[in-house]
């Protein structure tokens, strides 16, 4: 799987994403230190223990690197940067019953926006999966010759 390149300068406008997101009765935040549990916990459940490594290492950051979806006091997606390598965007990921209400692209959206907001000009979304999904959300491009990147030597 290849990395994509945003160009944090131009990133499209978000108001309209997170009005979509709000419609629907979820709010977006940064996690908290005290929740590191919580959010391990979903992404556990509903994605992959690498991706709990990571959030761990999101949630030990200041500010926490790792933005929330929750409704009704529970979680429905999360997104994270600056986990395995500085000036990455991932993970993230939505549980299933919540996707097409628009919570991934906001989560991205408020990732990009704070990396932006700490100086970077551009971010690497590594080891993309949904490259059209990318494209469209915030005009990310395909680095060339980037896989398998900085993922060649996993360990199980």
């Amino acid at each position: 799987m290849v990395d994509m390149l945003v160009r944090l300068y131009a990133l499209p406008e978000s108001a309209q994403v997170y009005q979509e997101v709000a419609s629907h009765g979820v709010t977006l935040r940064r996690a908290r230190a005290f929740e590191k549990h919580t959010v391990a916990e979903f992404a556990r459940k509903h994605f992959s223990a690498k991706w709990v490594s990571e959030i761990e290492v999101a949630l030990t950051r200041q500010p926490v690197s790792c933005f929330i979806a929750t409704r009704d006091k529970a979680i429905l997606g999360f997104a994270c940067y600056e986990t395995t390598m500085r000036g990455f965007f991932g993970p993230t990921g939505v549980e299933e019953a919540a996707r097409g209400m628009g919570i991934g692209k906001a989560l991205l959206h408020k990732s990009l926006e704070a990396m932006r907001d700490i100086g970077y000009a551009y971010a690497v979304i590594g080891g993309v999966g949904p490259r059209e999904f990318y494209e469209k959300a915030c005009g990310a491009t395909v680095i060339e010759g980037s896989d398998p990147g900085i993922y060649g030597d996993i360990l199980p």
